[in-house]
């Protein structure tokens, strides 16, 4: 079994390592930066903690304490029925949650010794605002034709966008190349888990979520579309300019042109690669498409990788998500049937354990194996979150059907 809790400062080294696997913005190799994001990302969990037992809902109760019911107060009936986007509505809550990131680490149970970190995703609640442009590159086709001639041409221009709606993002992932391919699927779960957490909270995260994958990057750390386009005006390599954006991004504006830029004058593989990914992040991208994400023209203005977006509340994964109190633990297999699904837990120091397990959803609660009980540290009557997960024959139809349910529909009998 796999874990997924917030990144600690303990991971630091772990961290790093993996970050000298793979070229990504999100987590640069630097010790001192990753320190920073995560003990962001660690205020970023304690407010969420704060609000969510201040509010009554939370994902482990004190010990005694019935569902639903803060310490000392009894509960309120259907105090915790319905989605978190419905608890919210009723409570008229509301959340600035400008700035706030999450930070994710999947911790390998089985390894020898202490748990060992293998992974790593992020979450940002809101990516940019007013004011605080997050820039992209709008990518279309423009058409010219000749009367005289009787023939026309097209040609593929660029133009320096910045959107300061504040989108929710998704921070990259990265996955220990030994875990890859892994039966327990654990690059699944590290992604899948953001997904989690903005179903629980909905009302903390923007209405669409954007991811914005990495063109192809050299093992060196550069990129021909930032050498053929960027370079030009912010005389620097690639990985340079974008450790510049980890502190100011006000020189893309003041450096880079606002005017429309006719990309066919560049190098033929340079344009053919606008909008592709580089292969470390192809399974990323499977993946998002599964989940309803699109390409809607808008490329990084640095490496040409495509930006992916969705509508939050259209997301299979995010619409699936609610709150659950759990049942007795399943006696498998005689339990069955039972499908997976993620299980977390957020307690009252913003500590998030998060498992896949077996689970099933009855009227006496939701049940899943004793093995994640043990490992979230929760018992029958706990509160807890929980998101089915489709199976992998339904992973095409997703975006359009949403998750797997928690229990198979029995098939009627004829006659």
């Amino acid at each position: 079994m796999f874990l997924v809790r917030q990144s600690v400062m303990q991971d630091v080294g772990a961290l790093a390592k993996l970050a000298r696997t793979v070229y990504f913005i999100n987590l640069p190799p630097n010790e001192r930066l990753i320190a920073e994001r995560i003990e962001q990302s660690l205020r970023s969990f304690r407010k969420l903690a704060k609000r969510e037992h201040a509010s009554g809902k939370r994902g482990k109760r004190e010990p005694g304490e019935k569902a639903g019911e803060k310490a000392g107060e009894k509960a309120s009936v259907g105090s915790e029925a319905g989605t978190p986007a419905q608890a919210n509505a009723k409570s008229g809550s509301a959340y600035a949650g400008r700035g706030d990131s999450f930070m994710f680490s999947v911790l390998d149970l089985a390894s020898e010794g202490a748990p060992s970190v293998v992974g790593t995703s992020q979450l940002m609640a809101h990516m940019g605002g007013l004011g605080d442009p997050n820039w992209g590159m709008r990518v279309r086709e423009k058409k010219f034709y000749s009367k005289s001639l009787r023939f026309g041409t097209t040609h593929t221009v660029g133009q320096l966008e910045g959107d300061e709606s504040g989108p929710t993002e998704l921070g990259g992932i990265i996955l220990d190349q030994g875990f890859r391919g892994h039966k327990l699927r654990p690059g699944r779960l590290i992604s899948y888990v953001r997904f989690h957490l903005i179903g629980l909270y909905r009302d903390v995260f923007a209405d669409r979520v954007l991811a914005e994958l990495s063109g192809p990057v050299s093992s060196e750390g550069d990129n021909a579309f930032w050498d053929a386009f960027g370079r030009k005006f912010v005389p620097v390599k690639y990985g340079e300019a974008d450790r510049f954006c980890q502190h100011n991004r006000d020189f893309i504006y003041d450096l880079l042109p606002k005017e429309e830029i006719y990309l066919t004058l560049m190098p033929m593989e340079v344009v053919n690669a606008l909008g592709v990914v580089g292969p470390e992040t192809r399974p990323a991208q499977r993946l998002l498409e599964n989940l309803g994400f699109a390409y809607k023209g808008v490329v990084d203005p640095f490496d040409g990788g495509p930006h992916m977006e969705a509508v939050t509340s259209e997301i299979p994964l995010v619409k699936a998500t609610r709150r659950a109190e759990l049942g007795k633990a399943l006696g498998l297999p005689k339990d069955k049937p039972h499908a997976r699904a993620i299980v977390s837990t957020l307690n009252r120091d913003g500590e998030l354990s998060a498992v896949e397990c077996d689970a099933k959803l009855t009227a006496d609660g939701l049940r899943v194996e004793p093995r994640a009980m043990e490992v979230l540290g929760v018992q029958v009557g706990s509160m807890v979150g929980v998101t089915p997960l489709p199976e992998r024959k339904a992973q095409a139809a997703q975006a359009t059907h949403g998750a797997g349910p928690l229990v198979k529909a029995k098939k009627a009998k004829k006659g």
